[in-house]
């Protein structure tokens, strides 16, 4: 798409993702099998044919480097355009080092001279957490064909993070108030952080937020601007999760064993790419189970294993017992241990016989690289 570049914010955040984030940003948390977070917004946006996309980085940043590479897997590897990954390198220092950034506005004035650059009409902003297969050319032309200075995507499923930004519409959609905290969303709609605007917009808006010290862009723009700027929403009713909890994570990722969500999230006419690993075919073992699973390529499954998320390359051994849980890549279990709601990140090692006990509100998670 010609007239629209791509932002994705993949800073350090305060989540309550425990474990899986003591290495890693939330981007780059495996999810469903073999993708990353962050694949499914970058992916919708090289399915709606942006070809020029950046991604504001922050904190520990170092997996999501290792993953997205050079964009080659969402053919984004190019000589002009294509994926640039924006380091704080220039990002102001304090006394412990590089300072986190406070908020999208703070981001965005990080790389301003990478705005200054971009020559497309229109930006999309979204956030690097939320897992959604959007159409984003028919948000574009929405936008366009509202005449509005910003368009916001959101939905009326009101079951989102404690975090979350709300919004209240007119019967003509225009957004007459943004709300946060809310502890009573009745008769709102949930931001899922996907904002579209002019190019020449983002910028003066940078520069005054900038010059007023305002941080945050659902308070600098959204709440402080509802008046001045025409600020229309596009409310999008399909699949989308924000992964900003453990418990939110687990359950999202449950999810995907349902058929019918797992066939609207991976849309064959929208394909989620991500990171090319090759593998052998996954070997089930004639005596072992492998019971309602997601079960991606490379594993070898012996015992029993059933309502799960097996990533690849992952081991069970026989007479071991898996259900409910999340295995991530290269995860090992060993002869007759025992694992019920368990998420189990990468390269993870369970010894014979152990037993792990967790609980579908309260998952017990064994951080990467863990023997037990």
């Amino acid at each position: 798409m010609k007239g629209l570049h791509g932002i994705i914010f993949s800073y350090e955040k305060h989540n309550d993702l425990r474990e899986l984030t003591l290495h890693r940003v939330p981007a780059s948390v495996p999810f469903a099998g073999r993708y990353r977070v962050i694949d499914f917004i970058l992916s919708s946006m090289v399915n709606a044919g942006i070809t020029n996309v950046g991604v504001v980085l922050d904190g520990n940043y170092q997996s999501l480097l290792d993953h997205l590479g050079s964009g080659k897997d969402w053919d984004l590897s190019r000589m002009h355009g294509g994926l640039r990954l924006l380091p704080p390198f220039s990002h102001e220092q304090s006394p412990r080092g590089v300072r986190e950034f406070a908020g999208k506005m703070d981001a965005l004035a990080s790389v301003r001279s990478y705005l200054k650059e971009i020559r497309q009409s229109h930006v999309v902003l979204a956030d690097s957490d939320l897992v959604i297969n959007i159409p984003l050319q028919d948000v574009y032309q929405a936008h366009l064909d509202s005449c509005a200075d910003i368009t916001a995507v959101c939905t009326s499923n009101l079951e989102g993070p404690p975090d979350a930004t709300y919004y209240k519409l007119s019967e003509q959609g225009r957004i007459t108030e943004a709300l946060y905290p809310l502890r009573s969303p009745a008769g709102c709609y949930r931001s899922l952080e996907i904002y579209i605007l002019s190019t020449q917009l983002l910028l003066d808006l940078v520069d005054e937020c900038m010059s007023h010290d305002q941080v945050s862009f659902c308070s600098a723009v959204l709440q402080g601007k509802t008046d001045t700027l025409h600020i229309h929403s596009y409310v999008w009713d399909g699949y989308a999760a924000q992964i900003r909890t453990l418990k939110g994570y687990y359950a999202r990722s449950m999810e995907l064993l349902d058929p019918a969500i797992r066939a609207e999230v991976f849309n064959a006419q929208r394909p989620v790419h991500t990171k090319e690993r090759n593998d052998a075919s996954t070997y089930v073992d004639p005596a072992g189970t492998c019971c309602n699973c997601l079960v991606a390529d490379g594993c070898t499954i012996e015992g029993t294993v059933e309502n799960s998320i097996i990533f690849r390359g992952v081991s069970v051994a026989k007479g071991a017992e898996v259900k409910d849980c999340i295995l991530m890549q290269d995860v090992v279990i060993s002869r007759d241990a025992v694992l019920h709601h368990v998420i189990a990140d990468k390269n993870v090692e369970v010894m014979e016989s152990r037993t792990l006990m967790g609980h579908d509100n309260y998952p017990m998670v064994i951080a990467k690289d863990s023997k037990v």
